[in-house]
């Protein structure tokens, strides 16, 4: 059972396995998730034509926060990822621990998003869903046969990630040159900004543009895999972030050069379909849905393996606490189904916007988390400029403010369940914690061993 175990844990790359170009792919496969399928019309909804700005804006902040990650990867590349990192910040503390649950949730989340999008760009094909029953079902039918996917343990799923990985960007991108081409003028109606109005409907969807990026940590999570990781990790997050700003800004204009902001926000969980439909009728639909299907199908299926193995992570270096339940196998195995059964509960009662706001709160204050830790703790050890993680932490906190006050005046409900959340895994952390110092402190690390 210990090879097993093993086994399980080892990474599909082997050192200097990933070149500069394929560590490029890999994140901006990542990045181009169901972040720029569902994002666009909610990212309308908060802040009306200026959308495409806010993903504009999104992107300054991620490429301030990329310089904490390149630096601490760069320092000590490791396929520990942000649990490694916090852990070289804080120790063995309360804020490794809580911070690095909130990336997990947060990924988590970013599962049933993807989830949800899958639902409801497949339902496009079949004239949409009235009932707002089969998208969840799709979703979790998707989650499911992800799940068996992994378990089977095939060591192809990275080479079909991979590929979809290309699929997708290379759809997505026809999608945006063809929009941009056909529509008759690349003018957005600046006149009809009713909705735009604040400053914090802009944080907001600024905040949400944030979401589409994030997949950058990817790379870093990589990091002894890169082949010369000090030059390309860097450089790797540098080109992905460009890739995906002009990716989405081709995207951005595509949709509202063929919808009105109306129309976006009406069809903001599927409005790429729906842009491709005046633009290039009913084939259109299908090839965006096709690519939608693709993009969220083959992101799950890679970050299902890659959460788990995060959570398993976690449990080795003793920060999380780990339950069999009866189950048989390694704690991978177990990790698999604990990801898998939370992201089957929020994929079934959660719709985008609420999963979205979920993923963005969690992201963002373990972000912050990790400039404080370079600022506080490791500054000199990666040889870090200090006002970079300060502009990072002020822009965080700025885009979260303005997410933070729109969703209370417009759906307190989602707040209150993030902030309810991180109470509880803060305080069972705290607990747990102290009774592992404490076994410890008693020498009684064999038998804590043996309840793990």
């Amino acid at each position: 059972m210990e090879s097993d175990d093993k086994n399980d844990r080892k990474s599909s790359y082997a050192k200097d396995s990933l070149t500069l170009g394929g560590t490029v792919m890999l994140g901006t496969g990542v990045m181009i998730g169901a972040g720029i399928f569902a994002l666009t019309g909610q990212m309308a909804q908060m802040t009306g034509v200026l959308f495409p700005l806010a993903f504009l804006a999104a992107a300054v902040i991620v490429s301030f926060s990329s310089y904490s990650y390149i630096k601490i990867s760069n320092a000590y590349p490791s396929a520990g990822g942000i649990g490694m990192y916090l852990h070289k910040a804080y120790g063995n503390r309360l804020p490794t621990a809580f911070n690095a649950l909130l990336m997990y949730f947060s990924m988590v989340i970013a599962q049933s998003f993807l989830a949800r999008t899958f639902g409801a760009y497949t339902m496009q094909l079949f004239g949409g869903d009235d009932t707002g029953l089969m998208i969840p079902v799709l979703g979790v039918s998707l989650i499911l046969a992800a799940f068996l996917v992994n378990l089977s343990g095939n060591r192809w799923i990275q080479g079909v990630a991979s590929f979809i990985g290309i699929l997708k960007i290379g759809g997505i991108l026809i999608f945006g040159l063809v929009g941009v081409w056909i529509a008759d003028s690349l003018s957005i109606d600046f006149s009809n900004s009713r909705e735009t109005g604040t400053v914090g409907n802009f944080l907001g969807a600024t905040a949400l543009g944030i979401l589409a990026f994030k997949g950058f940590t990817t790379i870093t999570n990589s990091g002894s895999e890169v082949k010369d990781p000090t030059r390309n990790v860097g450089r790797a997050i540098v080109i992905s972030i460009a890739a995906c700003v002009v990716i989405y800004t081709l995207v951005g204009l595509a949709v509202a050069s063929n919808l009105s902001l109306a129309e976006i926000i009406e069809t903001r969980d599927y409005s790429l379909a729906a842009a491709a439909r005046p633009a290039l009728g009913d084939y259109g639909v299908w090839f965006t849905v096709a690519i939608a299907m693709m993009a969220t199908a083959g992101g799950i299926l890679a970050s299902i393996f890659a959460v788990s193995r995060m959570l398993a992570m976690l449990t080795e270096m003793k920060l999380v606490p780990h339950r069999h339940f009866g189950m048989p196998g390694s704690i991978q195995k177990h990790t698999l189904v604990y990801t898998v059964v939370l992201g089957l509960v929020l994929t079934a009662f959660f719709d985008l916007s609420r999963i979205a706001a979920l993923g963005i709160v969690f992201y963002l204050i373990m972000d912050i988390a990790i400039h404080w830790g370079v600022l506080r703790y490791l500054r000199e050890d990666i040889n870090a400029n200090a006002w970079v993680p300060v502009v990072a932490i002020l822009l965080d906190l700025l885009a979260l403010g303005g997410f933070v006050w729109v969703k209370l005046n417009t759906d307190p409900f989602v707040i209150g369940v993030a902030v309810v959340a991180m109470i509880v895994i803060a305080v069972a952390e705290q607990i747990f914690l102290k009774r592992t110092s404490e076994a410890r402190d008693a020498g009684g690390d064999e038998s804590h061993e043996g309840h793990h």
